[in-house]
């Protein structure tokens, strides 16, 4: 009998994981969850004798992937996978994959929420700004670039994006304009909201020269990755334009620093929040169940990214 490990520091939703238990039943799998562990060596041992892991923010390192002796996929419920060791598992052989498209619309809505707080100054009484007739940057145009798109239409917002991998003909259907560069993307943008994942070419990547060119009063929206954003660029521009704002849901390595010096331009949710809702979390735990079977019995490997 085959066993999957459900490995959730942060559970999923217990309608979530009942969904994801009957899947596997209905398979004829065994399927164990280790939920709200408080050492990573839990995860190490639990992954020994398994042929396939969830994983959510969870790290799926080398240690977890060289002590699984059974391992054949590891899937990532959600779109961005860096919390797994790619090389590592490759080199076993095991297959790594995500979940597109199934928080996006999740992720997508925080955002504006994000902004509607950052342009009402953060609920404090005064008198904020409206989205509507504003122009917003989309950098990456994938599932939630897509989704951010088809709801800053509906605040009445002009909508621009930037991505030299989506074909630009689709991207124009959408009603969005396409512009040919990164810098006519932030130096045109009352808002940015940032899609890109983490590697090595993208690394503080949105450095000073970037965001200087943003207008005077511009917001800058990360649900992307911390990763992404050179910390110290962000705080020379925070001080150098008190109209600048930066909100993520993820808090930058020197956010204790950033709200105490610019309260007001800044916000952080407590943790990643993107995929928060109780539809992500249903979407994404069956989508990751149904892809290891798939896998398992048919050798699907539509979603592998290694």
């Amino acid at each position: 009998m085959k066993k999957v490990l459900v490995a959730t520091e942060k559970p999923f939703a217990k309608i979530a994981a009942d969904n994801i238990k009957a899947i596997f039943d209905k398979a004829g799998y065994t399927c164990i969850f280790l939920e709200k562990y408080t050492d990573h060596q839990q995860f190490v041992d639990a992954a020994k004798d398994v042929d396939a892991v969830i994983i959510r923010s969870d790290k799926a390192n080398q240690a977890v992937i060289e002590n699984a002796e059974q391992l054949k996929i590891i899937v990532r419920a959600g779109a961005g996978y860096d919390n797994v060791d790619l090389a590592a598992a490759t080199a076993k052989n095991i297959v790594v994959m995500n979940t597109p498209g199934q928080n996006s619309n999740a992720v997508a809505e925080l955002a504006f929420g994000m902004m509607v707080y950052q342009a009402r100054n953060q609920f404090n009484g005064s008198s904020g700004t409206e989205l509507k007739d504003k122009t917003i940057g989309i950098h990456a145009y994938g599932n939630v670039g897509r989704n951010v798109a088809r709801i800053a239409k509906g605040f009445g917002m002009t909508v621009k994006a930037f991505d030299p991998f989506v074909d630009a003909e689709a991207i124009r259907k959408d009603g969005v304009e396409v512009v040919d560069s990164v810098e006519a993307l932030y130096s045109s943008c009352d808002y940015l909201s940032l899609h890109i994942p983490a590697n090595d070419k993208t690394k503080k990547s949105i450095n000073y020269a970037l965001l200087s060119q943003m207008p005077a009063n511009a917001t800058l929206v990360n649900t992307a990755r911390k990763e992404v954003i050179d910390e110290d660029d962000l705080k020379k521009i925070l001080a150098e334009r008190k109209g600048f704002s930066y909100v993520s849901d993820i808090a930058p390595d020197n956010a204790a620093e950033l709200k105490e010096s610019f309260a007001l331009q800044c916000f952080f949710t407590p943790k990643k929040m993107g995929a928060q809702t109780a539809e992500a979390n249903i979407n994404a735990g069956i989508a990751a169940a149904e892809q290891i079977i798939a896998f398992l019995e048919k050798g699907d490997t539509t979603f592998k990214v290694n």
